[in-house]
């Protein structure tokens, strides 16, 4: 009986992971599930009970339009392979640039999961710098100006359930709230940006915007943060078109790497 369990188990496994493959051919434009069926040569409630799963632990995403994607924890776990330095070696001349044009930190934070992580970050020439989120750290999305930036980007229904996930540590930040978060999350999803202060750092302001990956999930995001009373609402216009021009940047070399 053991036996027959793992063999079966085994080939649920192998399936999973051929479905995968056959996601991955699609490119841009997704797999119908009738596209999964014929090519795979799977039935019907087989290739759907088998996408449900997937979708619910990350590896696969599904679109407005019904098409399944490759999901956003499949590049995670590519990044925690041991190239999360080299990935940070290849984005920091761009990082370097931001800072060097506008004078403040920047910043590249990484989705995973309910989280962004601080990936790498570069100081400008202003005689005040806030280089006060550490390299490697971890936390919420909606806390940091990245992570509200990730949040920021995805669907109203995907943003609540994150929320909801990260609701009990929300204390740790400045007795944060749901309903706060979600306010800025209104509000970043409006207007392309992330703008938050006194959350990831006392007296700090930061800017960012999303990277958004090839089948429309954000995946990371670019950030400047300076003081409070330096990163006023007429700065961060200003700064506005170079975090862009960062992103765009950034995403072409992730989309290398």
């Amino acid at each position: 009986m053991e036996k027959t369990a793992s063999v079966s188990g085994a080939q649920t496994i192998h399936k999973a992971i051929s479905l995968l493959k056959f996601i991955a051919r699609f490119s841009g434009e997704g797999a119908r599930l009738i596209d999964l069926v014929r090519g795979m040569e799977i039935g019907q409630p087989t290739a759907h009970r088998l996408l449900q799963a997937l979708v619910a632990e990350g590896l696969v995403k599904q679109d407005t339009s019904h098409r399944y994607h490759l999901g956003s924890l499949v590049f995670e776990l590519s990044l925690t392979s041991g190239h999360h330095f080299n990935l940070a070696d290849i984005c920091t001349p761009v990082l370097k640039k931001l800072a060097d044009e506008t004078g403040d930190t920047s910043f590249l934070f990484l989705r995973s999961g309910d989280d962004a992580i601080c990936l790498a970050r570069e100081q400008g020439p202003y005689h005040i710098q806030t280089p006060v989120v550490p390299v490697g750290s971890r936390q919420p999305l909606g806390v940091s100006a990245g992570g509200l930036a990730i949040l920021s980007a995805l669907s109203e229904q995907e943003a609540a359930a994150v929320l909801k996930a990260i609701t009990p540590r929300l204390v740790m930040f400045g007795n944060l709230t749901t309903d706060r978060v979600w306010e800025y999350y209104l509000k970043s999803n409006a207007v392309g940006y992330a703008a938050i202060s006194n959350r990831a750092a006392p007296g700090v302001k930061g800017v960012g915007v999303p990277i958004i990956g090839e089948i429309g999930t954000p995946i990371a995001a670019v950030t400047l943060a300076t003081t409070i009373s330096r990163m006023t609402e007429e700065r961060i216009q200003e700064i506005i078109p170079a975090l862009n021009e960062a992103a765009e940047q950034i995403d072409v070399l992730l989309r290398q790497f």
